[in-house]
């Protein structure tokens, strides 16, 4: 059993670091988990890593595992896939999702992991909790069939919404960015694809993932009368404008937030975050997701990564952390 692991750490704004982490001896209800990948939420970690996390964010955007605070040292992420060494017998050997920041070794309450099924690769499984989000923003907005339905942002929560949507039986889906290489990846997600003024209006729900003014405005833009604007952007501490002045009244437009902090209104009652998490993995025995994770690399080289990430010089999608033995 590893008495030390290594973490990646934000030192200051724009400066990450590995760093060694204690790490405890089990108890009667925790695991050990040794990580196989991570993913990188590029949107709001590369935010966390700017230091753009406003003061009055701080306690909201608090990763389940984060140590330290904003902006910085903290020790941040959420998107972990490992395999349990130690713990309660039904789960070693099994490996497991966990909202964990990017570290070699860990130990957390057996009740904080969600067994991968058999038949979903370790690396897909660290979308789970993209997915997670995607299904929440999915349940909040309740798309109708036969619905004409746009996302703006080719991001990774923008993706795995749109491979969801195509899902559903008689939906028109179109994935909007500014970036035309994303098209590839829309054809793999079995949606169209356009660029943000090539994009076709009169839409019942725009779902809105780009995190920028110009996306939410133009989603704004795209709907029909009485259509709906689903945000999940986090704008961090970014302002935002918007033209309210043209059909937004005349036309009945609705804007509503959705963030997966809270389980939907819809299913509140009868789903937990963990059957959230769990139906999530399930979702990822589709192997179209595999057109979302767009890199690897190695967890030393993960500081380098960060920084191209944040400056834009790194234009993944999911990028993949791979580990050693830790």
């Amino acid at each position: 059993m590893p008495s030390a692991a290594r973490a990646f750490w934000v030192r200051e704004p724009g400066v990450g670091e590995i760093r060694p982490t204690a790490i405890p001896a089990p108890g009667a209800d925790e695991v050990l988990v040794r990580a196989l990948h991570s993913g990188i939420s590029r949107g709001t970690e590369s935010l966390v890593f700017r230091g753009g996390v406003p003061q009055s964010q701080h306690a909201a955007m608090r990763a389940p595992f984060q140590d330290g605070d904003f902006p910085g040292p903290v020790k941040y992420g959420y998107l972990s896939v490992g395999v349990v060494d130690e713990g309660p017998p039904s789960l070693v050997g099994r490996t497991v999702f966990c909202l964990h920041p990017h570290q070699t070794a860990y130990v957390v309450p057996a009740t904080a992991v969600v067994a991968v099924p058999d038949d979903v690769p370790p690396a897909r499984a660290v979308l789970a909790g993209t997915v997670e989000t995607a299904v929440n923003a999915l349940w909040d907005a309740a798309p109708l069939i036969g619905d004409r339905v746009s996302v703006v942002g080719a991001g990774m929560v923008g993706c795995c919404i749109a491979r969801l949507l195509a899902r559903f039986p008689g939906l028109d889906v179109t994935l909007v960015d500014v970036d035309p290489s994303r098209a590839e990846v829309a054809e793999a997600l079995g949606v169209a694809f356009a660029l943000p003024h090539d994009a076709s209006g009169d839409r019942d729900l725009v779902v809105h993932t780009s995190a920028t003014t110009e996306g939410l405005q133009r989603s704004l833009d795209l709907l029909a009368t009485e259509g709906t604007v689903l945000d999940l952007s986090w704008y961090g501490d970014a302002e935002v404008r918007l033209s309210l002045g043209g059909t937004f009244h005349s036309g009945r437009l609705a804007l509503r937030a959705s963030q997966v902090g809270m389980v939907s209104p819809a299913r509140r009652g009868s789903r937990t975050s963990r059957d959230r998490l769990a139906l999530a993995l399930a979702l990822l025995r589709d192997p179209a997701f595999d057109a979302i994770l767009t890199g690897e690399s190695r967890f030393d080289d993960l500081p380098d990564v960060m920084t191209s990430l944040a400056n834009g010089s790194l234009t993944a999608i999911c990028h993949v952390i791979t580990y050693g033995e830790g």
